[in-house]
């Protein structure tokens, strides 16, 4: 990414740091998350135009504090310090952080004290803006050079500025949407205190990206497995724009899919780009080792492990390849590196299927492993694919299986198909569907007693979940109306045998996942 201004964040631990480089990317300026243990010489040649201090859970007063590097000050670019990045930095500089006997979590009122390069345009002294804290330690002396421009109860230098060296350190969260001006104030570094063009965009990207596909490539073929989702999609279609017919893809139907999920995809890559595409139906397999497992962790390994020696078993079929595709995300890069080099606590193996064995001695290429969600949507409709594919809904890669607790058999996944179906047609039918992050049906392993005409039946019970989220970091549920829910258990009820019971699921994450499993 040579030919843009570059942002670096150093990340001390913060569960939003991606947020930040999230904000900084929708400025127009290309940003990477590193460790604040990368190597010096490493940060000094990536010559970064300013640098961002995020988050963490440390704090100063601890022997083993995480430290600046020192090349952070020598390099004499702007710096923007954000809550522990704020206190490290007054920590070295010579001021003063103290555990507060006050402490700040979630909303906060500043008061603007004075004004700074990056209040320009955003707010001006007196003013009271709403923020995000989150914070237990707080500076109360701010080191030479630096002037307190914004305070809150809780903390006396909420905001400080050293305008001559282009220094900053917030307390406060800017990067979360609980502080409506925050990513003002984080384009305002990037731009006009860091003097970056704005020039990150899709279509430089996509020119960029063709060239460094092709020249990796070479003549050489080219393998890919679809899902069906977003992000194999959009990389499936611009490695095709960069290198032709030399890519084929592997399409793996494991009986777990949406419905009509296998014809979509086989007319879109097939019929409407003519990429060459292999149409593998392996759902007997897939079902028959799912059958009787429970447990969600052995689901999801079962169909992660067969997926791959079903993929192998294609791409042996095609005459072998020389690089494989992958859907690598930025996310997907940075959370494999800790802050400080060691494990991180694991929620549940991620959905997705993971990586290849070695054993298939391939080449990756990752087009999109600079990128974020939003980015690789942005990237699609760049590419000109369908609305109806770059704004679908996150969808599993064990899909159905995680949707069913307990045993997964045939008949469940065609009860729950239907049921979702339907949900997701009176979702399109509200226009609610782009207002929603993520909806699914769920078919519970419990049954309850109904009456249907005159009989009594004895049925599945079938939840339905819908969550608003930015990033599926954090999600709340949406608010339907009565009349919709009531009108969509209607439907599911009447039209689809086997499930007598609806139920909306009301948990935000946290403390529930999106997912059920």
């Amino acid at each position: 990414m040579a030919t843009h201004d570059r942002i670096l964040i150093l990340d001390f631990g913060s569960q939003v740091t991606q947020l930040i480089a999230r904000r900084v990317r929708e400025s127009g300026t290309y940003c990477e998350i590193w460790p604040y243990t990368a190597d010096p010489e490493a940060i000094r040649a990536w010559a970064p135009r300013g640098i961002i201090l995020s988050g963490g859970p440390a704090s100063v007063a601890e022997a083993d504090a995480p430290r600046i590097p020192e090349v952070v000050f020598e390099l004499g670019v702007p710096l923007l310090g954000i809550c522990y990045g704020q206190q490290a930095m007054v920590h070295q500089l010579g001021g003063h952080v103290e555990g507060a006997d006050h402490q700040e979590f979630g909303r906060a009122d500043l008061t603007v004290t004075d004004g700074c390069r990056l209040f320009d345009g955003v707010w001006s002294p007196g003013d009271t803006p709403r923020v995000w804290m989150s914070h237990g330690d707080r500076v109360v002396a701010a080191p030479s050079g630096f002037r307190v421009v914004a305070q809150s109860e809780g903390a006396p230098c909420a905001a400080i500025a050293d305008d001559a060296r282009g220094y900053y350190g917030f307390q406060f969260h800017p990067e979360v949407a609980h502080t409506p001006d925050g990513a003002d104030l984080l384009r305002a570094f990037t731009r006009s205190v860091a003097g970056c063009h704005g020039d990150w965009t899709m279509a430089a990207f996509r020119e960029e990206a063709i060239a460094r596909i092709r020249e990796q490539v070479g003549d050489r073929r080219v393998i890919c497995g679809l899902s069906g989702g977003v992000d194999s999609a959009v990389a499936a279609v611009l490695v095709h724009e960069a290198v032709g017919e030399q890519l084929t893809c592997i399409f793996v139907d494991h009986g777990l899919l949406r419905a009509g999920e296998r014809e979509r995809v086989t007319e879109l890559f097939r019929h409407h780009y003519n990429i060459p595409l292999v149409n593998r139906d392996a759902s007997d397999l897939f079902l028959d080792k799912l059958d009787g497992v429970t447990d969600p962790e052995e689901k999801r390994r079962i169909v992660g492990t067969t997926f791959i020696d079903v993929f192998e078993e294609e791409a042996r079929a095609l005459g072998g390849a020389d690089f494989l595709v992958q859907g690598t995300l930025y996310p997907d890069v940075v959370e494999s590196v800790s802050p400080k080099g060691g494990p991180q606590a694991t929620i549940k193996s991620h959905h997705n299927v993971g990586g290849l064995p070695e054993r298939m001695d391939l080449d990756l290429v990752e087009p999109l492993r600079e990128l974020f969600k939003d980015e690789v949507r942005a990237l699609g409709r760049e590419l000109g694919l369908p609305e109806a594919m770059v704004g679908r809904h996150p969808f599993p890669g064990p899909g159905l299986a995680i949707r069913i607790p307990g045993s997964v058999s045939r008949d469940q996944c065609e009860i729950l198909r239907a049921a979702d179906r339907i949900y997701l047609d009176e979702i399109d039918r509200a226009g609610l569907y782009d207002e929603i992050w993520q909806a699914f049906a769920v078919l519970l392993p419990v049954k309850s007693v109904g009456v249907m005409g005159d009989a009594r039946s004895y049925e599945f019970v079938c939840a339905l979940r819908a969550v608003t989220s930015t990033d599926g970091m954090t999600a709340d549920t949406y608010a339907f109306s009565h009349d919709f829910l009531s009108r969509t258990a209607t439907r599911i009820i009447n039209e689809v045998r086997g499930i007598n019971r609806v139920v909306y699921d009301v948990t935000s994450k946290p403390p529930g996942t999106i997912e059920w499993e």
